[in-house]
């Protein structure tokens, strides 16, 4: 069964489990939530057909221009302020965003809130699914932001669903892909070994609509997602401070499973990922529990020349004692497309 499919079976499980009143999967203890922090001061792009990106730009605007695309439901503040800080001191300027559902970027709340649990069904019994857009029209956003900040093409990064949407940019508009590396993402091929039932369970529980409760969830869910016990401790506390940041921002539930829709919807870029001529590096952890390292080989295998690069230990998380090994990776990655 393929990562999707898989999600979908636990979509059904929890309503199932909701409507017997049978248990959900166990949330945290809630605790003292961090107390809020500034605002993010962000600018804001207009592109693809009047969709608004929020987005911030860091760094010396003579660094290399490098784009982070995030996750699944996740915001800018997804990429950590520090790693941030350690590209732009290996010489990038990073522009990080809000994707379209998420943060201060647009919403889509006229598509209205999908059933997941019918959207679920329908992908199991291949029938259409009727996304309110694609992961597509996510790379055309990002396009047009490329364009938006003054660059004619960036080194992109992109996380999870992020690295979907760069294996699409990619695809879709070369000419403003000087660079991409996918981490911890997928080809999307419905062969490839998925989640397990637990980790999609714990993914699909919704998020209380209180702060406290909200930032309690998180860190359930990141010990869920968290890599082999004992090789990379989890800051919990670094996780409560971006999800009360997220928080504190304006979360999207269903923003969200309009965005697990669009992935669904999707479907497998493996055959069109031979077509990609930029260079490729793809990043993946060897202990991921919902997307295993799987995703991560076909993606390298399917694209020409890609480099692949396991990270033992590493879940579907980035532990800050990876950060200094990926930032490496991705700076010598970029010198070495800018000697080529």
């Amino acid at each position: 069964m393929g990562p999707a499919a898989r999600v979908a079976v636990a979509a059904l499980a929890i309503v199932a489990a909701c409507a017997t009143g049978a248990p959900r999967p166990t949330v945290l203890e809630e605790v003292a939530p961090p107390p809020p922090e500034p605002e993010v001061v962000v600018e804001r792009a207009r592109v693809n057909g009047g969709v608004e990106l929020a987005w911030q730009r860091l760094g010396d605007a003579r660094g290399r221009p490098l784009v982070l695309i995030m996750g699944l439901g996740m915001q800018l503040v997804g990429w950590d302020d520090e790693l941030c800080a350690l590209l732009v001191a290996r010489g990038f300027q990073v522009i990080r965003f809000d994707n379209r559902d998420a943060g201060r970027s647009t919403r889509f709340d006229e598509a209205g809130d999908p059933n997941v649990l019918q959207a679920a069904d329908d992908l199991q019994k291949r029938r259409p699914l009727r996304p309110a857009y694609t992961l597509g029209d996510m790379a055309d956003d990002v396009a047009g932001l490329i364009e938006a900040a003054g660059w004619p093409a960036a080194h992109v990064v992109g996380l999870s669903m992020g690295g979907m949407i760069a294996q699409e940019l990619a695809l879709r508009h070369p000419g403003r892909v000087l660079t991409l590396t996918s981490i911890m993402s997928t080809t999307g091929d419905p062969s490839l070994r998925g989640p397990s039932y637990e980790t999609s369970a714990a993914l699909l529980v919704p998020f209380p609509a209180d702060r406290a409760g909200f930032v309690a969830r998180a860190v359930g869910l990141a010990r869920t997602l968290h890599g082999t016990a004992g090789v990379f401790p989890l800051d919990e506390n670094r996780v409560r401070r971006q999800a009360a940041r997220a928080f504190d921002r304006g979360p999207s539930p269903a923003g969200t499973r309009r965005q697990l829709v669009a992935i669904w919807a999707s479907g497998s870029r493996r055959a069109r990922l031979g077509a990609v001529r930029v260079p490729t590096l793809v990043v993946h952890g060897e202990a991921d529990p919902l997307i295993p390292i799987e995703g991560g080989e076909d993606t390298a295998r399917a694209i020409p020349g890609a480099r692949f690069e396991r990270i033992a230990g590493m879940g579907h998380d980035l532990p800050r004692e990876v950060w200094p090994r990926l930032v490496e990776a991705i700076a010598a990655h970029a010198q070495s497309a800018d000697r080529h």
